[in-house]
């Protein structure tokens, strides 16, 4: 029997260490290659698949993917390129200690501030210096969550690419809006001129997140970094703040569960639920 179109492609190119791809996907791990990001494994390629992400490249080593053939092969219909890799790239290659031979090269979409509009159930959350891929990657799945409309990203740290970002998603980067403003004052005024009742999510508040009614007007809440908090550029432009009471001996909580806890709390408010 004649092999599928398919299986044919993962049967194709053969591709070494000094190939460019394999090069530029080292340069995604390493952040010098903007715009693209790399997604290993079974679970996270049928993240992949079910998006319309552009998959530039897969990377599959048939002796480590014996039990992900069939999903290799729908990414090799999908990817514009495709090459096998030997076990010992592979490894190169992998940040796993078992990996399964899937690993894809994608485009990361891109967002941009004019492309939105909004209303008064619209829910927005703005991260100011967010330092950890994880947590980066765990805002973003928090906005999904809560049907809220992007994530604005001030003062980032995290880099958007990172691998770490991809899995503590659980894949939602490459579907949840997420804008950057390289300035404090351009966000706080894109979010201005849309109306947006603005809170800053602030440890030291006297006001509780419980007491606004988060209705008649978008909403957006602005968490700060893990380490310093919220920069004082956030406080310079004059929006109110609340908090979240701590009622043991920590003083905060990290700045994921906090977006969560803000955010649905909004979203209940403006659903009615």
């Amino acid at each position: 029997m004649a092999p599928t179109s398919d299986q044919a492609r993962l049967d194709g190119l053969m591709a070494g260490p000094q190939h460019p791809r394999i090069r530029e996907l080292l340069a995604v791990r390493k952040d010098s290659a903007p715009g693209r990001i790399m997604v290993e494994g079974s679970w996270e390629h049928s993240q992949l698949l079910d998006s319309r992400t552009v998959i530039h490249a897969f990377f599959y080593c048939p002796e480590a993917a014996d039990r992900t053939a069939e999903r290799a092969a729908r990414v090799a219909s999908r990817a514009r390129e495709v090459y096998r890799i030997s076990e010992k790239l592979l490894a190169r290659l992998s940040r796993r200690t078992r990996p399964d031979g899937l690993i894809s090269l994608a485009e990361l979409p891109v967002w941009h501030p004019g492309e939105f509009r909004f209303d008064e159930s619209s829910l927005v959350l703005v991260a100011d210096g967010v330092e950890y891929a994880g947590n980066l990657g765990t805002l973003i799945r928090t906005v999904d969550a809560a049907r809220a409309d992007c994530l604005v990203l001030t003062s980032r740290r995290a880099r958007l690419n990172h691998p770490s970002v991809y899995a503590a998603s659980r894949g939602m980067v490459l579907t949840t809006p997420v804008l950057e403003f390289d300035d404090v004052a351009d966000a706080a005024g894109w979010l201005r001129r849309h109306g947006f009742e603005v809170h800053l999510a602030d440890p030291g508040a006297a006001g509780s997140y419980r007491v606004p009614a988060y209705q008649g007007r978008p909403t957006a809440f602005v968490v700060g970094s893990e380490g310093g908090g919220l920069s004082s550029r956030w406080h310079q432009e004059g929006f109110g703040a609340v908090s979240i009471p701590m009622l043991g001996q920590a003083d905060s909580l990290n700045v994921a569960l906090s977006a969560g806890i803000l955010l649905f709390e909004a979203r209940a408010h403006k659903d009615g639920w």
